[in-house]
């Protein structure tokens, strides 16, 4: 089985969104709080595999999403997404079982009933982590409490939410 290369997938990240650092970053932020997800919760082989590219290639659907649909709303890019993480990965020559995992994953991003597995799980968090900073959502909000409570399932996805909100040290949770 060929071995994924994270290296190959951020330039491939690169090349697909070429000047637009907002959604490279977007999906590099997701990797790093992925990373740590996966370390605290000693995932290793085809899963370890399956999230890092997942991570990164996640919402490439939103380029065909704008041009078709003039929307990056999720649907779309669940809709978009599949179609060029399968070319991108045909081309890298991932095995497929990888890429049929990461494909479904991409497809169910933004849908929690797709959520079907740990790798799902993480990307689930992760993305959530990023979306929860990126969007400015206040730590002290009644939303965020409830948003975390029921999306983050992983002790250590769930650990780093409250770190980082502060939630545990306040009694909020």
């Amino acid at each position: 089985m060929k071995a994924i290369k994270k290296d190959d997938y951020i330039l491939e990240l690169k090349e697909h969104f070429g000047s637009d650092e907002r959604r490279i970053n977007h999906a590099l932020k997701v990797l790093a709080a992925a990373e740590i997800i996966m370390n605290g919760e000693q995932v290793y082989g085809i899963t370890h595999d399956v999230v890092t590219v997942t991570a990164l290639l996640h919402d490439v659907g939103i380029k065909v999403a704008e041009l078709k649909y003039n929307s990056s709303a999720g649907p779309y890019q669940e809709l978009e997404g599949p179609p060029v993480v399968r070319k991108i990965m045909e081309r890298r020559g991932a095995p497929q079982e990888i890429i049929e995992r990461v494909t479904y994953i991409v497809g169910g991003h933004h849908t929690a009933r797709k959520n079907d597995g740990l790798d799902f799980q993480i990307i689930w968090e992760a993305d959530l982590l990023v979306n929860i900073e990126e969007e400015g959502l206040d730590r002290n909000n009644e939303q965020l409490r409830n948003l975390i409570n029921k999306n983050f399932r992983t002790p250590t996805g769930l650990r780093i939410a409250r770190l980082r909100y502060n939630l545990e040290t306040e009694g909020l949770l």
